[in-house]
């Protein structure tokens, strides 16, 4: 593993370097989709903005999940480089968006569809960064011919374990293809707004859930961990507004 890649006196963090390449392909797939509905507006602002809201967003859900401990010694903790939690970066992106579709002008689940299937693929790159600085994302020991072990990672294993985010890398394509391909159908058939948002909250839930089975986390609510927990607020929002736009009437 590669936690670090030195070049010279400059040395870059490979999670936080695969942060970044998934934000640069999470802009053009966020600009094309913008082009197809002949929408606007500024995708590297949106990008940019959304991106960091995320990363707060990720740190501080992080961090709030033992809050003894981060209130024991709070500054070290909340700058420090190491540990991010997905729904946190859902919740810090999605107050973003809210507030960027007020600020070009658009609806807000005009904007959440738009943005639904960069996130899906920048959060899977992002993945990427995980496995290869070893940070501690990996599942529980397996015999299975792909488990990996992360001796000089973040966070080192001997143990041949489950490399869940390859897992989720290879998920977070699937899901933004069918978020794609689910976009093209709802202009076809002028669908009311937000029907690609709800299949993200639906699809991401369902798979971070399974994800977790097989990951090395405490459990919390009902034996589900902090993010299976989260994954089924997640799932029934999605059905609910699914439910709620099949009502609605169609664009036009």
């Amino acid at each position: 593993m590669y936690p670090f890649i030195h070049i010279g006196p400059l040395t870059l963090g490979t999670y936080g370097l695969m942060v970044a390449i998934g934000l640069i392909c999470a802009f053009f797939v966020l600009r094309a989709d913008f082009a197809r509905r002949r929408i606007s507006a500024d995708a590297e602002a949106i990008i940019g903005i959304t991106g960091l809201s995320g990363l707060a967003g990720s740190r501080l859900y992080h961090l709030l999940e033992t809050p003894a401990d981060f209130f024991a010694n709070p500054w070290p903790q909340l700058f420090s480089t190491m540990g991010f939690a997905f729904f946190g970066a859902v919740i810090g992106g999605f107050l973003a968006l809210l507030y960027l579709a007020r600020r070009f002008k658009m609806p807000a689940l005009l904007m959440l569809d738009a943005a639904s299937p960069a996130g899906a693929l920048g959060y899977g790159i992002g993945r990427i960064g995980c496995l290869i600085s070893g940070d501690g994302d990996y599942g529980i020991p397996t015999s299975l011919p792909w488990g990996m072990s992360f001796p000089n990672g973040i966070v080192p294993t001997t143990e041949r374990v489950h490399p869940t985010p390859i897992y989720e890398f290879l998920i977070a394509v699937v899901i933004f293809w069918i978020l794609w391909r689910l976009g093209a159908r709802t202009l076809k058939t002028h669908a009311p707004n937000g029907i690609v948002f709800a299949a993200y909250l639906v699809l991401t839930g369902i798979a971070r859930y399974l994800i977790e089975i097989i990951r090395i986390n405490p459990r919390s609510f009902y034996g589900l961990t902090n993010a299976q927990a989260a994954s089924v607020v997640s799932i029934v929002a999605g059905v609910i507004l699914f439910t709620y736009l099949r009502r609605a009437p169609k664009t036009t």
